[in-house]
């Protein structure tokens, strides 16, 4: 991985206390394809974007303690597919919408919390 000045976010962890759970609800929240990989110390769940070969590289899953009341840091994700259909799908995944879509002047967005009460912006992706 190479630091990059124009983006100050080299890596991103996000704990979760039951990784196939997390896995099948970052999954169908985002698009993404989650593989765990166990070839380090500790178990992790890597991004794969859904229209990639390679896993993404800014992001993974680890076993670990949430904060459980979303007072933790929020990590802004991007989610295929519309916003109004994204809050839908955090819903039926097991999380929770935490506002209303917000639209700034790179986007649109709303805050939600994963199962284990993780705090995360969900970004709506531009049409290809």
């Amino acid at each position: 991985m190479t630091y990059s000045p124009s983006n100050f976010l080299v890596w991103g962890e996000l704990p979760v206390t039951d990784l196939p759970r997390a896995c099948e609800f970052y999954g169908t929240v985002t698009g993404a394809t989650l593989d765990i990989d166990n070839s380090g110390p500790n178990p992790m769940a890597i991004f794969k974007p859904a229209e990639s070969k390679t896993p993404g590289r800014s992001l993974h899953l680890y076993l670990g303690k949430p904060s459980g009341d979303g007072s933790g840091p929020t990590l802004h994700l991007a989610a295929q597919g519309t916003l109004e259909d994204t809050i839908e799908r955090v819903t039926k995944a097991g999380g929770e919408v935490v506002s209303e879509i917000i639209e700034i002047p790179i986007g649109r967005f709303f805050y939600a919390k994963d199962p284990d009460g993780n705090s995360i912006g969900l970004f709506e992706t531009p049409s290809q």
